[in-house]
């Protein structure tokens, strides 16, 4: 028989949860005192082979609902958090105590939907390529980059944008001949001006509440499908050569980092905005000029220091960490992922640019050259696909959660940017990225975890949270993870009557009510709460404290069209 340590550590294990106390605080008083805050780790993508997908139909209730108090003879269930009745959507009104759907189950803890929302939008992989390195790395990388796109489904949207001294948006469409658009690297685009210049179609304006993805422009030159120009973008890639800018001895080359980004930020901004997008930076040095420079081109000047950072004395440090926190903002805000592969002997500037991984759950690489089996490993990792031919990464998360009236969020720590939504559960107490109840997770994998920290406000008889987290696209996936259970400090007096029954009766079904301290002893036939005779109530001290809903989108590799 599993031991309470071994049973706590199966369900960490099963649905990716861990807590920072498995014994929480029942009043406020009791949370004052405690040193480590009541915070949850959670990993919304956590591998699970053994986790079967369901179909689910719009219009029947909600997945990120919590229907674990059931009248099936009244055909009604509640809502744990504003105790509201409501009938069974059309789908689920056959079940019964005999008959039930799997989140009824005591052992679909985690479940997974399936949810379809009209025509499936694209992914899009937007390559950003510094040319100034040296052959032997320039020569790698491009292997690298060829390689893959053998790894990208046919339907997946690939663009290419290089960068020296000047800034090259390459134009996929053109046949015969390879086409770019040149801009100077010293000055900053906005995304409108950038639409003007490329000439792009405007996307249509979002209709209704919340960010939606845009449809797809109906012509556009710099991202298009792998499998039209797979040959084309392979022999683009082949045939590109260092910066033809000569360097002066004595001087770094002159890389356009910060005004290539804002390009590529802009690019995607004006095409695909809410869409699931990443703009892939591989990088070879720092910026040394233009909006988002981090040192000068004089090699004698080295790059800042600790000591310069610890005096202050770090001539573009502030400038340039505002240039990039403007762009990841940017990024975050339309869904799309900034990932950085820094491969260099020498500092390249991740400093200041770390908030453009941070803030949307891109990767950060560091190497020392893109030749490393380092380098080469870590990116082919970032296309790996699970047992059904669908890439592990997920896009364009919404993390919201909701709790009982008796606790409050007060924030998160994590990849993800706050959507300042405001509720009654939101705390004034804010750890981490505070202030709201929803935050946007542009990019997640397996290995993706998030803490969540909870203040209690009253006296608690029972502890309900509901982190849901949900992606706004045309095919998405929606994962719950059910009520995890955990004692609530001052009612351990009944704690060893709880553990025999969990110890001879492991086997036995336990259902939990969320509205009321009593803990439902059953028996496989699952008698329904409107039935239990009260004598076969036990008082516990456990309660339903966090549910999980992950709605995501994984892209799968279809074989190529007839």
């Amino acid at each position: 028989m599993a031991t309470f340590p071994e049973y706590i550590a199966q369900n960490e294990e099963r649905d990716g949860v861990r807590f920072s106390w498995n014994v929480w605080p029942s009043s406020r008083l009791e949370a004052t005192r405690m040193v480590v805050p009541v915070a949850s780790l959670f990993t919304p993508l956590r591998e699970r082979p053994d986790l079967p997908p369901i179909q689910y139909e719009t219009g029947s209730l909600q997945p990120g609902h919590l229907p674990r108090r059931v009248d099936y003879r009244a055909k009604l269930w509640a809502c744990n958090f504003c105790y509201q009745r409501n009938q069974f959507p059309p789908s689920y009104a056959g079940i019964s105590e005999v008959n039930q759907p799997a989140e009824l189950l005591p052992q679909f803890s985690t479940i997974e939907y399936v949810v379809q929302r009209g025509p499936q939008m694209p992914l899009v992989f937007l390559y950003l390529v510094d040319t100034c390195m040296e052959d032997e790395d320039l020569q790698a990388l491009k292997e690298s980059l060829q390689m893959s796109l053998s790894l990208l489904p046919p339907t997946a949207l690939v663009g290419l944008i290089t960068f020296g001294r000047m800034v090259q948006v390459h134009e996929l469409g053109c046949e015969g001949i390879s086409k770019s658009y040149v801009f100077r690297g010293t000055k900053d685009l906005t995304a409108k001006q950038l639409q003007e210049m490329l000439g792009l179609t405007k996307p249509a304006a979002n209709q209704g509440r919340g960010p939606q993805p845009a449809q797809p422009p109906l012509s556009n030159r710099f991202l298009q499908p792998v499998q039209k120009i797979d040959m084309n973008l392979t022999d683009l890639l082949g045939e590109l050569q260092r910066d033809p800018w000569p360097v002066t001895q004595g001087k770094r080359p002159l890389r356009s980092l910060g005004a290539a980004m804002s390009i590529a930020v802009g690019l995607l901004e004006c095409t695909f905005p809410n869409t699931g997008a990443r703009v892939m930076t591989f990088i070879g040095g720092p910026a040394t000029q233009g909006p988002g420079m981090v040192v000068g081109d004089e090699l004698k000047i080295p790059i800042r220091s600790w000591h310069d950072l610890e005096k202050d004395n770090a001539k573009f440090m502030k400038k340039a960490t505002k240039h990039y926190e403007s762009l990841a903002n940017r990024a975050s805000a339309n869904g799309h992922i900034i990932d950085i592969y820094a491969c260099a002997l020498d500092q390249t500037g991740l400093l200041e640019m770390k908030c453009c991984a941070n803030y949307t759950g891109g990767y950060m690489v560091m190497a020392d050259s893109f030749n490393t089996s380092l380098f080469k490993q870590t990116f082919q990792r970032v296309f790996a696909k699970d047992d059904q031919g669908s890439f592990k990464m997920a896009f364009a998360a919404t993390l919201e959660v909701k709790t009982s009236r008796e606790i409050k969020v007060s924030g998160a720590i994590g990849p993800c940017v706050s959507l300042n939504a405001k509720g009654p559960c939101v705390s004034e107490n804010e750890i981490g990225t505070g202030g709201t109840c929803q935050w946007k997770i542009c990019g997640l994998d397996p290995s993706t975890t998030l803490a969540l920290y909870f203040e209690v406000v009253n006296q608690v008889p029972t502890h309900d949270l509901q982190p849901l987290t949900a992606r706004p696209s045309s095919t998405a996936r929606w994962r719950k993870v059910w009520p995890h259970h955990r004692c609530i400090l001052g009612q351990e007096k009944k704690l060893s009557e709880l553990f025999a029954f969990l110890l001879n009766q492991s086997q036995s079904c336990a259902k939990y009510t969320s509205n009321s301290a009593d803990c439902e002893i059953l028996r496989p036939a699952r008698l329904e709460p409107t039935t239990m005779p009260r004598s076969k109530l036990l008082r516990s001290p456990f309660f339903p404290i966090l549910t999980f809903s992950v709605e995501f989108r994984r892209l799968s590799t279809p074989g190529p069209p007839p």
